[in-house]
């Protein structure tokens, strides 16, 4: 288990996980384990300890915020994460990891999915960026089906004052992409890759989103599952959603969305975002040749998956060496 998670797994998270994988035992059970096992991390993460959230902080229901926020410390290799959080329960309620923040997939990816499962919050906080407009838009379209209509239906504030969400980026960057990030800088500094290449761009971009794609949905399934002190468990707190509902009707798709957004503003948005250039003119010859290696090299699934126990498209992992 803590090949897959990683170091930095205490024993809340590392409780969290096990129970995602149907094992349930005791956080103190799980931190002696983890002391006797892994001394030397143990006291790694004891002298990193600190206060991440000093600032006051009230929610009064799960529904009254949404935050929303990215990371882009993968930027510079094609992955940005997006992370949807609920004020009250810190459940995180929506996420998705692209090649470049993109208005279109945040809100069909993050928004429209959360709202679905759980419901309206009255107010979705996010920073000054633009990759939220289209969220924005809708929420401000669907105020009326909130909780408290006497709240903005939306706030753009600093970054540094969005902390609920920003509490959950240390996770991440220390279990997913600082680990993620080492690595391809050593494979620059070795010049094995050329980022200046389109194609080589493209992908270390396919490739990295999926590596990452697979430490971020661990961290976020421990993370709903792990007890905060004096809270309880995010999935738990979080179990009977916002209160009010949507139907699915009232949250177009993307595409229709957008159409909606522009017809309203009369200012466009990206509908796609690449990075680099794809070097299969359509999916019928990127499948072809995927099939093709798989069909010469058809260990290299096995070996990936009990060493580091993911899936990856065998040709483009090849395209990118």
């Amino acid at each position: 288990m803590s090949q897959q998670t990683g170091p930095t797994f205490g024993r809340k998270m590392m409780t969290g996980y096990l129970s995602t994988k149907g094992f349930h035992a005791s956080e103190g059970r799980v931190g002696a384990a983890l002391r006797s096992v892994q001394q030397p991390n143990h006291e790694a993460r004891c002298h990193g300890a600190r206060n991440l959230n000093p600032f006051p902080y009230h929610a009064e229901y799960m529904g009254h915020k949404l935050h929303m926020d990215q990371n882009e410390k993968l930027v510079m290799f094609g992955a940005t994460h997006v992370l949807a959080i609920d004020g009250l329960t810190s459940k995180i309620v929506g996420h998705s990891t692209m090649p470049v923040k993109n208005n279109l997939i945040i809100y069909e990816n993050v928004y429209r999915p959360a709202v679905l499962e759980y419901g309206m919050w009255d107010q979705v906080r996010v920073d000054h960026g633009k990759e939220f407009y289209l969220t924005l838009f809708i929420q401000q379209q669907l105020l009326g089906y909130r909780n408290n209509l006497d709240r903005a239906p939306y706030l753009q504030t600093k970054s540094t004052r969005n902390h609920r969400i920003e509490r959950i980026w240390p996770e991440m960057n220390n279990r997913v992409n600082y680990p993620i990030k080492t690595a391809l800088v050593n494979l620059l500094d070795q010049e094995r890759i050329n980022m200046e290449d389109s194609t080589v761009r493209f992908c270390v971009s396919n490739l990295t989103l999926q590596i990452a794609s697979i430490g971020i949905n661990r961290v976020v399934d421990s993370w709903n599952a792990h007890r905060i002190p004096g809270r309880g468990v995010p999935n738990i707190l979080a179990q009977h959603g916002c209160v009010k509902k949507v139907t699915e009707d009232l949250l177009p798709c993307a595409s229709a969305a957008a159409d909606l957004y522009e017809a309203d503003t009369r200012s466009s948005l990206t509908r796609s975002s690449t990075f680099g250039i794809n070097p299969f003119g359509n999916a019928e010859e990127q499948a072809q040749v995927e099939r093709h290696f798989e069909e010469q090299f058809p260990d290299m699934t096995v070996i990936y998956d009990n060493v580091i126990n993911i899936h990856i498209r065998p040709s483009r992992m090849l395209l990118c060496i």
